[in-house]
């Protein structure tokens, strides 16, 4: 924690000291503002320098460029109407932004550095675009990510254009990649198998992959849903499933594979944290998926870490390029596979409507011919 300075009567008057940016020096003999940026010192600004002449100096000379989108996207995210957004949100937010640092432009830098000025609707409708070519929905949350931040620029730092305003939506695939039950049992099987590898070894993923595909299946629950499994969840009828975007809670049964993934969850956890200074009392608090620190497994991480488990799926003919499908598609599964008639698949997601559980249900119903039948099939 840095001290606080000293109030120095030789500064000028219009200077509020408390808002000074740290790292820079007064010369009260000379009478102008210095720093010593790896132990060499430069002179930084005169007497009559403003305090935000001397803030826009201390940015340049440590890199900062203040007219790059990132710089505004930055003071997005540090300011108190981004940390009053929910934790999702900002989650959301914050994979966004490191979307437009990893996106290269034509003339070979991220987006996220080029300059605001030259940043145009057409530009940004063009970044969606590309995008949106192999991620809509990735896109959508980028142009909705880059619309809020512009308009947070514009009440904080004077952002007069909204060149994310009216950018036109991907559209997003109704038609889900959903695995045949085969492939996704196989699946989950390879990520048993190398889940046990030693860590970071060639051929090796997450360890704990296998367990939530389980998890995720057999509940018809959502990634999020998975990593936010608590001690409390566990009930001697089943796991309780607190869903997200408006489905309703229950219960599912245990079921052999069900409760061998959360036992294995639970005892890789508790192994992880033996010996941890501080393990918290209240169920509710213990997490049931934990990074190799102890800490609970983020979106990013878990996002990172089925990316790669399906590249060394892929590599080893476990799945095509034609097949491969992400975490959320073994809900998919789960709700097609549920026993019984809509209104029990419905009922065991959570949905609140027919109509939600028609994205997931990918079975076909069947009915007997109608009419009188003479014969019965052989």
């Amino acid at each position: 924690m840095s001290r606080h300075r000293k109030f120095d009567p030789t500064i000028p008057g219009f200077i509020d000291q408390r808002k000074l940016p740290t790292g820079i020096y007064w010369n009260r003999r000379d009478r102008y503002w210095y720093s010593l940026p790896g132990g060499k010192y430069t002179r930084v600004a005169g007497e009559d320098a403003m305090l935000s002449d001397l803030h826009a100096a201390m940015e340049t000379l440590h890199g900062v460029d203040r007219g790059s989108l990132d710089y505004m996207l930055g003071n997005f995210e540090a300011s108190k109407q981004f940390k009053a957004l929910a934790a999702r949100t900002q989650d959301d937010y914050k994979y966004c932004r490191k979307a437009l640092r990893g996106f290269l432009t034509k003339i070979g830098v991220p987006f996220s550095e080029l300059r605001r000025a030259s940043i145009t609707p057409p530009a940004v409708q063009g970044l969606i675009d590309k995008i949106a070519e192999d991620h809509p929905s990735k896109a959508n949350h980028v142009a909705r990510y880059l619309s809020a931040a512009y308009r947070g620029g514009n009440l904080r730092m004077g952002v007069k254009e909204n060149p994310a305003k009216g950018v036109q939506q991907a559209k997003e695939k109704r038609a889900h990649r959903t695995p045949d039950a085969t492939m996704m049992r196989n699946l989950i099987s390879f990520l048993h198998e190398r889940g046990s590898l030693k860590a970071r070894s060639r051929g090796s993923v997450s360890p704990y992959l296998w367990a939530v595909a389980e998890i995720a299946y057999r509940c018809r629950m959502r990634g999020i849903e998975v990593r936010e499994l608590t001690d409390a969840d566990w009930t001697t009828d089943g796991v309780i499933v607190r869903r997200h975007k408006g489905s309703l809670d229950n219960i599912t049964r245990w079921c052999p594979e069900l409760k061998e993934a959360w036992e294995w969850l639970a005892n890789r956890r508790n192994e992880i944290w033996r010996g941890k200074p501080v393990i918290p009392l209240a169920p509710d608090k213990r997490v049931l998926l934990v990074t190799e620190s102890g800490r609970a497994v983020g979106r990013n991480t878990l996002n990172s870490a089925w990316q790669r488990a399906m590249q060394q799926a892929l590599k080893a003919g476990v799945i095509t390029a034609e097949t491969r499908f992400g975490l959320h598609a073994t809900k998919h599964r789960g709700v097609t596979d549920t026993p019984g008639t809509r209104r029990d698949n419905q009922d065991a997601a959570g949905h609140r409507s027919p109509t939600m559980t028609d994205v997931y249900n990918h079975a076909l119903d069947v009915y007997d011919p109608a009419g009188n039948v003479s014969k019965k099939p052989g």
